[in-house]
């Protein structure tokens, strides 16, 4: 599969991109080697492997330590710390 120039307008529509005319022939030619790469990839024979999930051997565990609730800080003794508060809670800037 070869990527001509109108698949690679589209390709940078889609990321919001914007290529630059003096640029189209580099990205052109790194998108093909790309393609390239993995279609040589699919041709190696991989019968008989199992896929992996991560990279991390597969006898390792995560090794995990208990919650365990300690010196808990008294809501009064926590808010008198933060700069904006309420009697309850401590307020925060708006994050989206």
């Amino acid at each position: 599969m070869k990527v001509d120039t109108e698949t690679l307008y589209k390709i940078a529509h889609l990321a919001r991109l914007k290529v630059p005319p003096e640029e189209e022939g580099q990205l052109l030619n790194s998108l093909n080697s790309v393609l390239d790469w993995m279609e040589q990839l699919n041709e190696v024979d991989t019968t008989g492997i199992e896929p992996l999930t991560h990279m991390s051997a597969l006898d390792e565990v995560d090794i995990l330590r208990d919650d365990v609730v300690k010196n808990q800080l008294p809501r009064t003794q926590a808010l008198v710390n933060a700069p904006v508060h309420d009697e309850q809670f401590i307020k925060v800037t708006k994050v989206l």
